[in-house]
């Protein structure tokens, strides 16, 4: 049986805009209602190796742990600093109203961030980060990615729970 060929979803590119976010400096917000499930914005930005990545750390010394990252299934990494778009400006909730799918196209991994609900223009966009982190995770870890999402039942943290 072949597998199924997938075809690149189609992004309406005048749906968000960029502007300050009360979360984290940056976000990405709705300019025009976009439908449960639809997909909002590829994830974009040079595919390289976590040494490749590491040896680019941190991206800003201010903000060590402040990152445009996003981990791939093939055990590579986008770095979204380096031809990002606006997806490296969305912001971590523990309530997201967005979430991200990987899939390959044309034997490139992509990333998509697609809508979890129907979403009003004025919204900020979200997803949640579950950052993974190898080993015990220590109170400066937690503290070191503190999340201020402000969700009913946030975490206190972007990483990943254990």
């Amino acid at each position: 049986m072949k597998p199924k060929k997938l075809s690149t979803p189609k992004i309406r590119k005048s749906r968000i805009v960029i502007k300050t976010s009360a979360i984290h400096g940056k976000g990405v917000f709705v300019a025009k209602k976009i439908n449960k499930g639809a997909a909002i914005v590829e994830y974009k930005g040079e595919r390289i190796s976590w040494k490749k990545a590491e040896s680019r750390h941190p991206h800003d010394p201010n903000q060590p742990n402040h990152t445009f990252y996003f981990s791939l299934e093939d055990g590579r990494v986008i770095d979204a600093k380096k031809g990002g778009n606006a997806a490296r400006w969305i912001n971590h909730s523990c309530k997201p109203n967005c979430v991200t799918r990987e899939a390959v196209f044309g034997g490139t991994p992509k990333v998509f961030v697609y809508a979890k609900r129907n979403l009003k223009a004025g919204e900020e966009l979200f997803y949640d980060y579950s950052l993974e982190i190898e080993g015990r995770i220590t109170k400066q870890m937690k503290k070191d990615y503190l999340c201020l999402c402000g969700a009913k039942k946030c975490r206190g943290t972007m990483l990943a729970p254990k």
